[in-house]
């Protein structure tokens, strides 16, 4: 069965959802990194009919997102495309909007930086970014669960661990934008908001 299931994805996809309706009021084309199993973005999709949600990553992740694709029938999920940080081509089309999450922490900085940057050239003036996940903040661990959380990664792979909020929000004010929100979320995470300038 290609089709995958995160719990993860589960838990979290009502509260991000609840921020993407404020975020995304204004978007119409959505370009998702990193769309995982592909649960958010049908879970998405679904709720906020006005946009096209276009699914996007490594190759070996297209059978599961193509399989909850299929299943949920919705005319607005395109097909997944293939989108790896460390090659410089980026899909085309009229994207107003990026979405992702969990992602800062499981790619490499480097991989971050490129993930920034295309955004930035991607997305025209007044397009929003968003992106979720855990952020230390001022160096430091916002909850003892982040923590193990961070060793856990790190233990897993050197390049991986949770980034420092003033430093991501450092990079992408580098890539041409001017944050909007900072919204709190369950479980000591955070969904990050930008416009492009």
């Amino acid at each position: 069965m290609n089709k995958q299931f995160s719990s993860a994805c589960e838990r979290n996809a009502d509260p991000i959802l609840d921020v993407l309706r404020q975020e995304f009021a204004s978007a119409r084309h959505v370009l998702e990194i990193g769309s995982g199993t592909g649960q958010h973005a049908v879970h998405m999709a679904a709720s906020l009919p006005h946009l096209i949600w276009q699914t996007s990553d490594l190759p070996n992740y297209h059978p599961s997102i193509q399989a909850w694709i299929d299943e949920a029938q919705l005319h607005n999920v395109r097909k997944p495309l293939i989108l790896d940080m460390a090659q410089p081509d980026w899909p085309q089309g009229d994207f107003d909007a990026i979405f992702t999450a969990n992602t800062c922490h499981i790619m490499s900085w480097d991989k971050v930086e490129r993930m920034f940057d295309g955004a930035g050239r991607v997305l025209p003036a007044g397009g929003v970014l968003c992106v979720y996940g855990p952020f230390n903040i001022g160096g430091q661990y916002t909850s003892d669960g982040n923590a193990r959380f961070d060793e856990a990664l790190r233990a897993q792979s050197a390049h991986m661990g949770l980034r420092d909020l003033e430093t991501v929000q450092a990079l992408a004010a580098s890539c041409g934008f001017v944050q909007r929100a900072d919204h709190a979320m369950p479980a000591n995470n955070r969904l990050l908001a930008w416009v492009q300038n």
